[in-house]
């Protein structure tokens, strides 16, 4: 691509504003995860999952989703293992991988995350994931 770490750290490519939300989040960043989401996010976590809802605004997300994460799991993360990009549509490919902090039991779930990026930042997310597994990983 020959895009240098500037360029990639600024583009408003979907596909960029997208991976660097997964950066932002490896990273435990969370302010530079609000930095790629809309004001107005629509951020979904599916039916049957712990934080299942839509939340909205970057701070209500990352306090919501992010943050609570964080104190229920050790190592959360998100694996973006591969893209499906088509205008502003990202399709991304994934797993999470996590401790519960409770139980002591690992997670590695299967997951796919459906984004709509306009004008450089998220405007929707929806979470498709496995939910039993991660609350079978919940139970003592």
């Amino acid at each position: 691509m020959g895009l240098g770490d500037n360029d990639f750290a600024t583009s408003t490519a979907p596909r960029d504003v997208v991976r660097r939300q997964y950066l932002a989040s490896a990273a435990g960043d969370l302010e530079a995860l609000r930095a790629t989401l809309a004001p107005d996010v629509e951020w979904t976590e599916m039916a049957g999952f712990p934080l299942a809802g839509t939340y909205r605004t970057p701070t209500g997300v990352t306090s919501a989703v992010m943050e609570r994460l964080g104190a229920d799991w050790a190592d959360w993360t998100a694996h973006d293992d591969a893209y499906v990009v088509e205008g502003e549509n990202v399709v991304v490919l994934a797993r999470y991988t996590a401790t519960n902090k409770a139980t002591g039991k690992p997670i590695d779930v299967r997951v796919a995350h459906h984004f709509t990026v306009r004008g450089g930042l998220i405007v929707r997310f929806e979470q498709f994931v496995d939910t039993a597994l991660v609350r079978e990983a919940m139970r003592p």
